[in-house]
């Protein structure tokens, strides 16, 4: 299984932008940023508020063992520099063997903050700011369900949906052309479920010509909160046992995750 080992991050490969207070662990090229969801959800808003005035997008991902087995050691980068790619990354501790293992290179408690928990937070605030909120990748069907979730639990939040074909996402040309589709319609949020590695460099190559303020990596999370995908009973969530009733439900495509 991987974990993070004990040693810390040489402070000039941290991401930037970090204030007094914030900290970050990782390894192997991966790096975890310590958040605790209050701060993390203030920060967003200001940045919702806030006019673009050619500002970096804020870019939320979430390291599990998934996105270790992804972005370890170069196979994958994500740049830590805004200026050269418009995204200004923030990877927070989802999966509970790294929220686990950071806590224990560091000596301090660290937060798990999964994309489950903060996406209906971050409707919620959408919905408070006036914030208008699209999402990318994932099936119709989901979409459909998206839709009767957001007219009953949020309803003053314009949403727009994107379902495009693998090859779509996968040509230059195609995701050029879907990003100026969703620039051209003026979304601030974005939340691109795309499965990883791909969504993380969709966001990195694509994200700055959306428009976007906000884009959210969060994988399956448009699933749990359409009610596709059931989440794992709260003591499981609560004793890092999620990972066994997600291999339950998917075994055949989760099984590199969770067992290598």
């Amino acid at each position: 299984m991987t974990s993070i080992p004990g040693r810390r991050h040489p402070a000039t490969q941290l991401p930037r932008g970090h204030r007094a207070g914030d900290t970050a662990v990782g390894t192997d090229d991966v790096v975890v940023e310590r958040w605790e969801k209050e701060p993390l959800l203030e920060r967003i808003e200001t940045h919702l508020r806030g006019p673009v005035n050619g500002r970096p997008a804020v870019a939320i991902g979430s390291v599990n063992l998934d996105h270790f087995h992804h972005f370890r050691r170069g196979r994958h980068e994500l740049s830590n520099d805004p200026d050269r790619t418009g995204v200004d990354w923030v990877m927070l501790a989802d999966g509970a063997p790294v929220a686990y293992q950071a806590g224990r290179v560091s000596g301090r408690h660290w937060p798990r903050l999964t994309g489950a928990d903060l996406l209906p937070e971050l409707l919620a605030t959408a919905q408070r700011t006036g914030s208008t909120v699209g999402f990318l990748g994932g099936l119709p069907q989901v979409h459909e369900s998206l839709r009767g979730v957001l007219a009953r639990d949020y309803p003053s939040v314009r949403a727009g949906y994107w379902a495009p074909e693998r090859h779509e996402i996968d040509s230059p040309t195609g995701s050029t052309e879907i990003a100026a589709q969703i620039r051209a319609e003026g979304f601030d949020v974005l939340a691109v479920a795309l499965g990883k590695p791909r969504q993380e460099l969709w966001i990195q190559r694509y994200g700055r010509l959306t428009g976007a303020k906000v884009l959210l990596a969060f994988g399956a999370s448009a699933d749990f909160l359409a009610g596709k995908v059931e989440r794992a009973p709260e003591w499981m969530q609560n004793n890092g046992l999620e990972w066994a009733y997600r291999l339950r439900q998917e075994p055949r495509r989760l099984a590199r995750r969770y067992l290598v």
